[in-house]
């Protein structure tokens, strides 16, 4: 099992080092997620196996907000998928790391996604399809509040509700901000716990910047077998973690200025060393 703490930090070290040596990248989309990445692969929820990434009876994990996969290929790779070298191969041109994920790429994505609110209709039939075959898998999910505003979110979430997909686990990056604003700017800002709820999910607001809060919530509503899929509210704020970054107002894909690198390298030096200590 990982220290969860201290697995968050080194998937936000990890994150960091990518986006500092390719000098641009999705920052805010993917510091926002990494407590709930270190959740799901903590070894405490998820079923995995780094060594067989397609066996039988693991859990699926979909992230639908696929900009944010920066942080998701950190998490594999700390894993032991693939050799951390690979990660500063990312989206440059012949990788294997794309800017989004892809399953026919990145040794444990079980599916591709980018194109918003089609990760989550994806998942929803992966845990249709489990069912069908009376597997016990489960599927795991993120999409991003401002992903909520594609009408393909809430088909898929009433797909679930109708099959009574218990098995079926939604996370949604409530960061209040999207790719051009805020999302009450663009759309509106949603009470995702109560629309999920009135939907017919098991719904909980967590805080998404503590990693054994939303493992302690996740585990919580996996416990109610009771045919109705489950979401979970993720309180967050976009580039969360280091605080310069997480108060910039266009934080959701950064191009570095020589003074944000500096900054950024600082942070990740300061991150090593906090790493180092919880290892110790």
């Amino acid at each position: 099992m990982k220290n969860i703490n201290n697995f968050a930090k080194e998937i936000r070290v990890k994150s960091a080092d990518m986006l500092l040596n390719m000098g641009y990248g999705h920052l805010g989309a993917s510091f926002s997620i990494i407590e709930t990445l270190a959740a799901l692969y903590s070894g405490e929820l998820m079923k995995f196996d780094p060594k067989n990434p397609k066996m039988e009876d693991r859990d699926w994990f979909v992230l639908s907000k696929g900009h944010g996969a920066t942080s998701y290929y950190a998490t594999l790779s700390l894993l032991g998928y693939f050799d951390d070298s690979i990660l500063y191969t990312l989206n440059h041109n012949g990788t294997s790391l794309p800017s989004h994920p892809d399953r026919l790429k990145v040794v444990g994505v079980d599916a591709t996604t980018g194109s918003l609110g089609q990760g989550v209709s994806q998942a929803v039939g992966i845990a249709k399809g489990l069912k069908i075959q009376n597997k016990n898998n489960r599927v795991f999910s993120i999409i991003g509040d401002g992903e909520a505003n594609e009408g393909q979110v809430f088909e898929a979430a009433q797909f679930a509700v109708s099959k009574k997909l218990d098995n079926f686990v939604l996370y949604i990056d409530d960061n209040k901000k999207q790719l051009d604003g805020t999302t009450d700017e663009i759309s509106i800002h949603y009470n995702f716990k109560n629309v999920f709820e009135a939907l017919g999910f098991d719904a909980v607001d967590v805080d998404g910047a503590d990693a054994h809060a939303i493992l302690d919530a996740t585990q919580n509503l996996l416990a109610k077998q009771n045919g109705k899929p489950k979401c979970i509210v993720l309180d967050t704020v976009k580039g969360q973690g280091i605080e310069y970054f997480a108060e910039l107002k266009d934080n959701h894909h950064v191009r570095f200025t020589d003074s944000e690198k500096e900054l950024l390298a600082e942070a990740i030096a300061t991150m090593k060393e906090e790493v180092n200590n919880g290892n110790a």
